[in-house]
């Protein structure tokens, strides 16, 4: 392959940041289990000094992670919220924050019970409602925060036109694109400032590890996050960076699996008589289908669905044998949960108000036909 022929997105997974070992030829990055680095001589480090502020493992899958969403810059971190914190500490008491009235609990619950208190304020607004959107824009916003899809209702919002919005009143535009993943879906390419994910997730896809990253081509973020990512210290271990680096690897593959699968398992809950309504973006009658259509290359391995009561929700989640009941998602094996009392019980009292009544599919990768006849067995 020349120089001058772009890599395509399956290839760039596999490659960019990750050139067998210079020593030994080691077709896998290395784990770098190390705390701190032998200098050659006094304030003269090789590369790195002290690992909190860098590690070779981590700056490869940051390379890889930067090319995929088509930034310029990935940081990794701890966890999604290690990501998120890091994010919001760019900002300064007294900003405001407007984010959609449907995103992940973790992140309202940070902005509403521990950045307040910090000085920050924050709306929450149906950004589908562009009116209601910009009408929700202050002289002090600083941040636009978008989910799309959001979880767990999978509401989809224009990326372009939030982007609009914000850099019309002088704030930026975070996307949160965890649900989607850059084969999906590229916020940057769209308009937005900078991206956030939960590498725990789809990125991660195998349920082993917890880490986070931001991405972004925003020199001045850039800058200030490089500095945060070591002053507030939510780094990823090295372990963790290599597993998410096997985990980019299959990205593409997975994801193809993971919506085939969706796909398939919503047009089955749409026709079934026990369910009173079926979210997943790529149904027609989907609010958001149009603006999925224009700017995803799928609809994404995630279905929610509701049922008549909270008894009969509680009885179809504790009878799927292939679909384990647990929180989080993105992995391999499918996943079953009521939002309510489980990933979402920390968004009560908020504005977002989740039925009890319902349920939450991570779509795995195994055979379409096998996870619909265990939902059909348990519906029934």
């Amino acid at each position: 392959m020349s120089d001058e022929t772009p890599m395509r997105f399956e290839t760039r997974a596999i490659h960019v940041g990750q050139e067998p070992e210079a020593e030994f030829g080691s077709v896998n990055v290395p784990i770098y289990q190390t705390a701190t680095y032998a200098q050659p001589a006094v304030g003269k480090p090789k590369a790195y000094d002290y690992a909190r502020g860098g590690n070779p493992t981590r700056e490869a899958l940051q390379h890889v992670l930067a090319s995929l969403e088509g930034g310029k810059r990935a940081l990794s971190f701890s966890s999604g919220l290690g990501a998120t914190t890091t994010l919001l500490l760019t900002l300064k008491p007294g900003d405001h924050v407007v984010l959609a009235d449907d995103v992940y609990g973790g992140t309202y619950r940070l902005l509403a019970r521990v950045m307040d208190a910090w000085g920050l304020t924050i709306t929450t607004v149906d950004m589908g409602d562009l009116d209601a959107f910009a009408g929700a824009m202050r002289e002090e916003t600083r941040l636009v925060w978008v989910e799309t899809p959001t979880n767990p209702f999978l509401k989809v919002f224009d990326i372009e036109q939030a982007a609009r919005i914000a850099h019309g009143a002088g704030a930026r535009c975070v996307v949160d694109n965890t649900l989607a993943t850059p084969y999906l879906q590229r916020p940057l390419e769209l308009g937005a400032d900078a991206v956030v994910h939960s590498v725990t997730k789809y990125l991660g896809g195998h349920s082993d590890l917890v880490g986070g990253a931001i991405v972004t081509s925003d020199e001045e973020l850039i800058e200030r996050l490089t500095f945060l990512q070591n002053a507030a210290g939510a780094v990823p271990g090295p372990m963790d960076c290599y597993l998410a680096l096997r985990g980019v690897k299959t990205l593409g593959v997975r994801m193809r699996a993971h919506c085939a699968g969706a796909k398939a398992i919503a047009e089955f809950l749409q026709t079934h008589p026990k369910v009173t309504r079926v979210h997943y973006p790529g149904l027609p009658g989907h609010p958001g289908f149009e603006v999925a259509v224009r700017q995803m290359a799928d609809f994404g391995g995630m279905v929610s669905f509701e049922v008549a009561s909270r008894d009969e929700a509680t009885r179809v989640v504790e009878s799927t044998k292939l679909f384990f009941l647990a929180e989080s998602l993105g992995g391999v094996e499918s996943l079953i949960e009521i939002p309510a009392p489980m990933t979402h019980a920390s968004v009560a009292g908020s504005p977002l108000e989740v039925p009890d009544t319902l349920i939450r599919l991570s779509v795995g990768i195994e055979h379409p036909n096998d996870l619909v006849a265990d939902l059909e067995q348990a519906l029934g």
